[in-house]
């Protein structure tokens, strides 16, 4: 029988509030079960729950998250996060920032300076630790009476996975219909639980992952890290701080992250050979963050372990996402290096892009090319980041002899001469452009465009009014497609053609329409629910819309 932790982890400065295990009783009318209460799966279930589906969701332990785990999280990640419910209180709590700084040898050698402008509704980046966003995700969750988290219920056997072909990843048991079969053990007991569909959640070493026989793609590299959580009053701003090749870890990297609550995050990278357990004694810990506290001029100030882990850089992905009626997310589904803040944040563009797409098919509005579009977006993107993130990884941790030389030449010149500095910039996660989606219109006028986002691409935040553009995709907004014109003839022509059917209609500003492209009566855009453009026009019809539409829901073009 599973025990799941009966009392949290000690945590100086974070209060964990430890739940009820839910009874040991299959839920009969669940639609989508929810593996993992993680910030991934929280916001897949909630972008579920805001569009009617009945979704559970279950985890094995009894509290969230034990350490603060993801703490950076990116303008596009708060948008998402908007869009879930939750962004003014991360907004609230959390540390903004835009700045980062490299440093070699004593010196600072190159000064990051992400995009920001004074009417951005959010900063590039917001650092927050992960149990605040995951308690603020559940809280808006228990908002809503058809959407539940069953604490201390750990899925212990995949019975059945079958898609509506007859396909089996599990068990065969064909003859019960499509969906999914889990075995679930918690402390009052065993139960079989089956559902429609079930989303993969679970995490970096992700049981259903295993279940089904699946195995990720890319590259494990060597070096390892510590993440030290310290609780220290530091008079530093809230920028991100790299150091290359200090005297206390030659050869290797350490970052600084300010979180709030006065908690520093220092990672630093551990030398060939030492194991994590030699890594997390109290002994080595202190002497390492005391070095480093010496490095940057604040020796002898007093601080105190909160939390500490040890983790690889891996850059891996399923090479498919949806198998049979399970579809995985986040670290499930990929693992990246945290260099360039690529972990929760991928997983969050996972979340929205896979809830619309299951809330739609879930209700029967959906074709048999709309699930299949999630792994063809969202692997094509991890892929790019797994590329993206290698380089960053490469130059951070050395892979072999001739990598780390050409690390060391980037450094020494980089003391004299400016044009190498920028080497010390890795690309940080952004908003992935699905152009090559399946869901995108084809159209004959594209190329007239020549401002605004391409199909694929999401939608710009601009400043509306008092509020911002993607306000609209909240709320009422949520799992809509959009239809935005600058003139109100247009949408009358579309309407009287009965080409929208559940579509929102904005009318925009004139400004506003210039800078997403529209240039008056006939020019139009249509957005996904998850905000990303799938059609533009600048002589739309009813017929073109209504084609979009079917198009962007996965039906045969």
């Amino acid at each position: 029988m599973h025990q799941p932790q009966a009392e949290p982890r000690p945590s100086l400065y974070y209060r964990y509030q430890v739940h009820e295990t839910a009874p040991a009783v299959a839920d009969e009318q669940v639609q989508v079960l929810v593996v993992g209460a993680g910030p991934i799966g929280l916001v897949t279930a909630l972008g579920l729950a805001q569009q009617g589906v009945r979704v559970v969701v279950l985890e094995s332990e009894l509290q969230v998250s034990e350490g603060s785990r993801a703490i950076v999280f990116t303008r596009r990640s708060m948008e998402i996060l908007q869009q879930a419910g939750v962004a003014d209180r991360i907004t609230a709590k959390g540390l903004p920032w835009r700045f980062g700084n490299s440093f070699y040898r004593g010196q600072r050698v190159f000064r990051m300076e992400a995009p920001h402008r004074e009417d951005d509704r959010f900063f590039p980046m917001t650092n927050l630790q992960q149990q605040y966003v995951e308690e603020y995700l559940l809280q808006a969750l228990a908002a809503f009476p058809h959407a539940q988290v069953r604490w201390g219920h750990k899925v212990s056997r995949l019975l059945r996975n079958i898609d509506g072909d007859g396909d089996c990843d599990g068990a065969d048991d064909a003859g019960q219909g499509p969906g999914v079969t889990l075995e679930i053990d918690t402390p009052g007991g065993t139960y079989v639980q089956q559902a429609p569909w079930v989303v993969a959640a679970d995490g970096a070493r992700s049981p259903l992952r295993t279940a089904c026989g699946l195995k990720l793609e890319g590259a494990a590299y060597e070096g390892r890290f510590v993440i030290a959580d310290i609780r220290i009053d530091l008079p530093l701003p809230t920028e991100r701080l790299a150091f290359f090749d200090p005297p206390w870890n030659p050869g290797n990297t350490v970052l600084m992250h300010r979180e709030p609550d006065s908690i520093w995050r220092v990672d630093y990278q551990l030398p060939p050979g030492e194991t994590p357990e030699q890594a997390l004694e109290p002994a080595s810990l202190k002497a390492r963050i005391d070095a480093q506290l010496a490095l940057i001029g604040h020796a002898g100030v007093p601080w105190e372990l909160d939390w500490s882990s040890v983790y690889s850089a891996r850059a891996l992905t399923l090479p498919r996402y949806v198998h049979g009626r399970i579809a995985f997310a986040g670290d499930a589904a990929h693992l990246l290096p945290i260099f360039g803040v690529r972990g929760a944040n991928t997983g969050f563009q996972d979340a929205q892009n896979l809830a619309w797409k299951l809330a739609a098919t879930v209700h029967g509005r959906a074709g048999p090319g709309l699930m299949s579009s999630y792994s063809h977006e969202r692997v094509a993107a991890a892929r790019e980041i797994v590329q993206e993130a290698g380089k960053s990884t490469r130059f951070m941790t050395p892979p072999t002899r001739g990598f780390r030389r050409l690390r060391d030449a980037v450094l020494s010149l980089s003391l004299t001469h400016e044009f190498v500095r920028p080497l010390y910039h890795w690309r940080t996660s952004r908003p992935h452009d699905y152009l090559d989606s399946p869901l995108n219109a084809a159209q004959d006028d594209s190329a007239a465009f020549d401002a605004g986002p391409v199909n694929g691409a999401p939608l710009p935040n601009f400043r509306w009014g008092e509020g911002f553009l993607l306000d609209r995709w909240c709320g009422t907004g949520a799992g809509r497609f959009t239809l935005l014109v600058d003139d109100e003839a247009t949408l009358a022509s579309c309407a009287g053609g009965q080409a929208l059917g559940d579509v929102q209609t904005l009318v925009v500003p004139l400004a506003l329409g210039g800078a997403l492209g529209l240039r008056g009566p006939g020019s139009a855009l249509l957005v996904r629910p998850d905000q990303h453009v799938c059609a533009r026009w600048h002589a739309v019809t009813p017929a073109r819309v209504q084609a979009a539409l079917r198009r962007g829901l996965g039906h045969a073009a």
